[in-house]
């Protein structure tokens, strides 16, 4: 889990807001979870590497069980 956050301001019609808004709720998430993970997912997609706020690329190698010495 990100340690640190930043604010990222979108831009959308109204009504895509609320439907969007609603939706999120009826699966008891919030607007942010949702983007969160699209973006994450995004970013897989396009096999673009990222170390998540709070986590370092050495921190990973250390616990990653698949790693040799």
């Amino acid at each position: 889990m990100e340690l640190k956050t930043a604010r990222l301001t979108v831009l959308i019609d109204p009504a895509k807001k609320k439907a969007f808004e609603t939706l999120c709720a009826t699966q008891d998430l919030t607007p942010s979870q949702v983007v969160r993970r699209l973006i994450r997912d995004y970013l897989v997609h396009y096999g673009v590497a990222f170390v998540p706020s709070g986590l370092s690329a050495a921190s990973d190698d250390a616990t990653d069980p698949t790693q040799t010495p």
